[in-house]
């Protein structure tokens, strides 16, 4: 799940990534874009339902791949993302659009 908050310059947008408990995982990452798809840049926030959250602020007026990594080895896109995009492993990218 997403939630955006831009600032009242419109130039920045605080995006909450959220997972729930339903994912079943010890441990996430978010991973995109943003990040240079590095594994280890944004580990998630585990809260007491047993779901994940993140937030980042990110430029606006632009739109970032992204994925979560799930115990170091499982990849999931995002349920409620603006959009997915095919990538180059046959499969597809989670999208934010700011």
């Amino acid at each position: 799940m997403l939630k955006k908050s831009y600032t009242k310059t419109g130039q920045t947008c605080r995006v909450t990534f959220k997972l729930p408990a339903e994912i079943n995982a010890e441990t996430a990452l978010l991973c995109g874009e943003f990040t240079d798809w590095e594994t280890q840049a944004k580990p998630m926030k585990t809260l007491k339902t047993g779901g994940f959250s993140l937030t980042l602020s990110l430029p606006a007026s632009q739109s970032y791949r992204f994925r979560y990594l799930l115990d170091g080895e499982r990849w999931e896109n995002d349920g409620q993302a603006d959009g997915y995009i095919p990538n180059g492993f046959g499969t597809e990218d989670s999208l934010v659009i700011l």
